[in-house]
């Protein structure tokens, strides 16, 4: 029996390796590789070629709608027709459609049941045929994460407005954007030096 090649891109790196274990776990499925950085995927994808890549929405460096988007431009999802997940604290209709827009093929809200994950991996790869796990640590009750922090929502915002206002997520200016709205939340008194402040302190950080 072929498995099913899958590839885990998420920066949490206690949730890739449950992710990892537990599809390991399946008789008909193989991790290929994982990635906790939006470049890390792009390099993972392309030299791995899964049939099945679970992405995170947010991440460092590019988030998950970037990679979507520099897999288009790089024609890599012609190259390698693999089915596209998302993972996502977050519901947000505008984020979900762009997603879908650029290739995406589900998502799935966290915290989500494993078992239903594996079954989705199996549906959207052609594969709906149950088969038994083998033993594991991991019990097939639903992975309780831990809440997702304050800062995580607060990337999730911003990166939802920049999509918004058109700012592509591959330029360089696309970075230094995210993390200066993001330190003027956490800051407000920076818009009084901008230059004198702000800009040295995410010269640092970039």
């Amino acid at each position: 029996m072929e498995k099913i090649k899958v590839c885990v891109a998420d920066d949490n790196r206690e949730l890739v390796g449950l992710l990892t274990e537990y599809i390991e776990g399946q008789e008909d499925m193989e991790v290929l590789g994982v990635a906790y950085n939006g470049q890390e995927c792009l390099t993972l994808f392309k030299d791995k070629e899964p049939d099945v890549l679970l992405l995170d929405i947010i991440m460092p460096h590019l988030d998950g709608l970037a990679v979507l988007e520099r897999l288009r431009e790089n024609n890599e999802m012609t190259k390698q027709p693999s089915v596209i997940i998302m993972l996502t604290a977050f519901g947000q209709e505008d984020v979900t459609k762009k997603a879908v827009d650029l290739g995406a093929s589900y998502f799935i809200l966290k915290p989500f049941d494993m078992e239903n994950l594996v079954g989705h991996i199996r549906q959207v790869s052609g594969n709906g045929t149950q088969v038994t796990h083998r033993s594991s640590s991991i019990q097939n009750s639903v992975l309780r994460n831990k809440p997702e922090p304050k800062r995580k929502n607060l990337d999730a915002s911003i990166t939802t407005i920049i999509h918004e206002i058109g700012v592509p997520a591959h330029i360089k200016g696309y970075l230094y954007l995210r993390e200066a709205i993001s330190m003027v939340y956490n800051d407000i008194e920076l818009l009084g030096s901008i230059t004198k402040v702000l800009y040295p302190d995410i010269a640092k950080k970039i």
